[in-house]
């Protein structure tokens, strides 16, 4: 079983999706245990990823494809994960703010949390703080994360805050902040909760915040 897990954990590495889904299948078929399957096969192989992207032995290119092959054996997964057999993370929302439209440095987010085990919500790009506040009263995310690249709508991000704490709901989500003009001093200035310079440590900073690392 080890020799399967690791397996898989190497081929996701790799980015080759198809030997991911080819050997996730086996293992399902051979009615190896699922919660082994994602923790010592598909997170084995994801938190490679993140530890070598964060050192940059690898690069977006390389992270992108082996996001893609953990997607691949996740969806083989998932009617376990529904049925209660495996545990997540919990949900994240995730959106850039209102008036910025970039989304690559959020996508990356995504995809290594949904590798780390959240259930992401992504609201898009461009999203008026309404929509951030109807989306936390309608998933009831553990976490809520913030994108902004540029410094004329990191502004955006504070005013989805305050619409939060109008509406009640501040205090039943975690928020995140994060891209390129953000700083740790900023995010504390507007009251969010995290921090994370790049997507790497945004999940380190997830799983401080929901206290599962």
């Amino acid at each position: 079983m080890a020799d399967t897990y690791q397996e898989i954990a190497s081929s996701l590495y790799r980015g080759d999706a198809s030997k991911v889904a080819e050997l996730v299948r086996e293992a399902i078929d051979k009615n190896l245990d699922v919660s082994e399957i994602l923790s010592d096969g598909l997170m084995k192989g994801m938190d490679k990823v993140g530890q070598d992207f964060k050192t940059n032995v690898i690069y977006v290119p390389e992270v992108l494809a082996a996001a893609r092959a953990m997607q691949t054996g996740m969806n083989l997964l998932r009617p376990f994960l529904v049925k209660g057999e495996v545990k997540g993370r919990g949900k994240y929302v995730i959106g850039t703010v209102a008036g910025d439209v970039h989304d690559i440095g959020k996508n990356l987010v995504k995809m290594l949390l949904e590798g780390a085990e959240f259930e992401v919500i992504d609201l898009g790009v461009d999203v008026a703080v309404e929509d951030f506040v109807n989306a936390v009263s309608e998933h009831s995310p553990k976490i809520l994360g913030l994108s902004a690249l540029l410094t004329t709508t990191q502004k955006s991000m504070l005013a989805t805050i305050e619409g939060l704490e109008e509406s009640g709901l501040r205090q039943s989500v975690k928020i995140m902040v994060g891209g390129a003009p953000i700083t740790a001093s900023y995010a504390e200035e507007i009251g969010a909760d995290g921090f994370a310079p790049d997507a790497s440590a945004a999940v380190d900073v997830a799983g401080n915040l929901v206290k599962w690392r």
